[in-house]
């Protein structure tokens, strides 16, 4: 799946902050419309963005233009809201094929405890029948969705190793995920035997932890590990190459202890 961090122009840089104009002045419009249509060609059929406004006016356009691109989006607001409601009711106007709870909303819920809330976002969505997930960074969020049967149908939770020259030191680890130093998934182990136990289908995404990790590893990390789905994002020249690299490790992989929903 493509990720659309890099389509909003946002790409957890650290504190390269230059690398955010960068990405900017890269992925115009006319870009952005390029890159959907290369990675179509590729056999990508299914993006992972924000609603930002531009990125969605661009998306309309790809479909005005033929692209068949199906559409995961997560509403911004905070779920229990007006706000919430309108968003997923345009989202469903607009032609979305899924829905699910942000991340960042979800991580904030689980902390508080309020699986009460996370239930009510689902169930909003739920209700323009369309399929509904629920993102995390922190795994707290899919522990107590489990453990509260809330009926989302997919999850999006982060999942890289740390094997990487600026992945955390133990003792830095203090948070679910953290911009300096570097990461998104907190304890990937953990992050293994919860999700072993879930029978749900499983979008990985960070796998590469914002570019600190080759796809190669990465890509052999997260589906050896349990994970359904890779949500990679990526530059245009770096699509054919990353299509060709998941293509070889998913065919390498014979055996798993998680079995494979989707």
């Amino acid at each position: 799946m493509l990720g659309g961090n890099l389509l909003t122009h946002f790409t957890h840089s650290r504190e390269l902050r230059y690398v955010y104009n960068l990405c900017a002045h890269y992925n115009t419009d006319a870009k952005i419309l390029e890159t959907l249509a290369l990675a179509e060609e590729h056999g990508i059929n299914t993006l992972v963005i924000h609603t930002v406004p531009r990125a969605l006016s661009l998306l309309k356009e790809h479909r005005r233009r033929g692209g068949k691109m199906k559409w995961i989006i997560c509403p911004t607001a905070m779920p229990g809201t007006d706000e919430y409601a309108q968003m997923v009711k345009q989202l469903v106007d607009d032609g979305t094929e899924f829905i699910y709870l942000w991340g960042v909303q979800a991580d904030k819920l689980a902390a508080q405890g309020n699986a009460d809330l996370i239930a009510r976002a689902v169930e909003t969505i739920k209700d323009h029948e369309v399929p509904c997930g629920v993102g995390a960074h922190d795994l707290k969020v899919i522990e107590l969705c489990e453990e509260k049967k809330i009926p989302a149908d997919f999850y999006i939770k982060t999942f890289h190793h740390h094997h990487y020259k600026t992945a955390p030191k133990p003792d830095e680890l203090d948070k679910p995920y953290s911009e300096i130093p570097g990461y998104w998934c907190q304890n990937p182990q953990r992050t293994i035997e919860v999700m072993k136990n879930v029978q749900k289908p499983w979008i990985a995404f960070k796998v590469m932890a914002a570019g600190a990790i080759p796809p190669q590893s990465a890509f052999q990390y997260v589906f050896q590990n349990g994970a359904d789905f890779s949500l990679a994002g990526m530059f245009d020249f770096e699509i054919e190459t990353d299509v060709q690299i998941a293509n070889k490790v998913l065919a390498s992989i014979r055996t798993r202890e998680r079995p494979w929903f989707g």
